[in-house]
């Protein structure tokens, strides 16, 4: 299909575009930016008067399969696309893990034109907390963009050090979520006042920096290449910068309920604030927004984790934890870049071509958006960045409705995305 869309106000961070730009779109890709080529002949023509033209989102951590199953599931990925994404990792699933190449093909068999596309991570070990090493480099070949262990840790670091060995020989990349298994035992909220307070198990920031130090030091001993997800402390992201400099190879992203919340938010045992990680103190978050906007942190991702609301309606140490993200994660950027008075491509950029250039160093062939530039795919969402909208779970395609921002009133909406040049969604009207 050959797209024209018209009138839009262009905002490409990763080309540095912002302005009017008429977008051509044939093949999948952009044709042109700007001026029609020649022959040009849209077979439809949006216009986009009033709307941003975005690069499609990219996340990198968003739950869409179905619950214990290696099966997609058809809500989530209307929710991705509802929200303007058009990539996304999928963190293992503790119940269903990659950690076989004849179940990442099953799950990449799904894929089909018009979705977002989808890079999920196999496991590190068999079975996600295992002492046998998975075949990495056989689950690479059938679609795992890289091996990660889950939210559990590893408690054996032996294990640690071999797959960090294994990785660094084939050139693979390490997806790890920094989380001392011992210390997080039990937890269910950030170590601190407010949690004793309520009579919650904290999380320690020890738990975080203990992991880190450990990673840290076993990439010095190996070479191998990690991505940290979901930092979530002010000392963890020092440990980070430290290592940057020093420069290991590393890249790393923050959950934006930690950009804009604190463990005070909890209220008296919400549970819809009951995530993981934790949500944590205002030096914390202070540290996360800083990150981000000095480039120690690449992304900002939905940790998008929808629980039914049989799995809410308990008490707040029995609720499982995670939250529905995937349609506020746009939002979210516009309200941080709006609320700290960032500069609107700087933000935009958190969840297109930072993410982006994340998943190019892991797998270079892969596409993977995050820019507009001609040849690129046409991977791009259509928003109405003066929209404000109420969040209900009536207004989430998402099978959940459970998130910390309901009842918030969020800005940006997301009108129309286009993935590989169709038309995957439409806001109804």
């Amino acid at each position: 299909m050959r797209l024209h869309i018209a009138n839009g106000r262009l905002i490409d961070p990763a080309n540095g575009v912002d302005g009017p730009h008429d977008l051509f779109i044939a093949e999948g890709r952009v044709a042109a930016v700007g001026r029609r080529p020649d022959g040009f002949e849209a077979d439809r023509r949006f216009d986009a008067a009033g709307l941003a033209v975005l690069p499609g989102l990219v996340d990198l951590s968003a739950r869409v399969s179905q619950p214990g199953a290696a099966a997609f599931a058809p809500s989530e990925l209307r929710a991705a696309l509802a929200g303007g994404v058009t990539c996304l990792v999928l963190p293992p699933d503790p119940e269903a893990p990659l950690d076989e190449p004849g179940k990442a093909d099953a799950l990449m068999r799904q894929a089909h034109p018009g979705q977002c596309r989808v890079r999920p991570l196999g496991a590190m070990t068999v079975g996600l907390a295992g002492e046998t090493l998975a075949e990495m480099d056989l689950l690479a070949g059938a679609g795992c963009l890289a091996c990660a262990q889950g939210d559990q840790g590893i408690a054996d670091t032996r294990v640690l050090w071999g797959a960090m060995r294994y990785a660094s020989s084939l050139g693979h990349t390490l997806w790890l979520r920094p989380q001392d298994p011992w210390l997080a035992r039990g937890a269910v909220a950030a170590g601190g006042a407010y949690a004793e307070r309520l009579g919650l198990q904290g999380l320690p920031p020890q738990a975080e920096t203990v992991a880190l130090q450990t990673v840290f030091e076993l990439q010095r001993a190996t070479g191998a290449r990690v991505h940290l997800t979901r930092l979530s402390t002010a000392a963890g992201l020092e440990l980070l910068r430290a290592a940057r400099r020093e420069g290991l190879p590393l890249t790393a992203d923050v959950s934006v309920n930690s950009l804009h919340l604190t463990d005070v938010d909890i209220g008296f045992f919400d549970t819809n604030f009951h995530l993981n990680p934790p949500l944590r103190g205002q030096r914390d978050r202070d540290a996360i927004q800083a990150a981000l906007a000095d480039g120690t942190v690449d992304a900002l991702c939905s940790d998008h984790a929808p629980v039914e609301g049989r799995a809410k309606a308990v008490p707040f140490p029995l609720s499982a934890p995670g939250a529905t993200g995937l349609e506020l994660l746009l939002s979210l950027a516009l309200k941080w870049a709006r609320d700290s008075r960032r500069p609107l491509a700087e933000a935009l950029a958190r969840v297109t071509c930072g993410p982006a250039s994340v998943l190019g160093r892991i797998a270079p062939l892969a596409e993977s958006g995050g820019q507009l530039g001609v040849g690129a795919p046409a991977d791009l969402c259509l928003a109405d960045l003066d929209a404000e909208w109420l969040v209900t779970p009536g207004a989430l395609q998402s099978r959940s409705g459970h998130t910390p921002f309901a009842g918030m009133m969020l800005p940006g909406r997301v009108r129309a995305t286009v993935v590989g040049g169709s038309l995957a969604w439409e806001t109804p009207v």
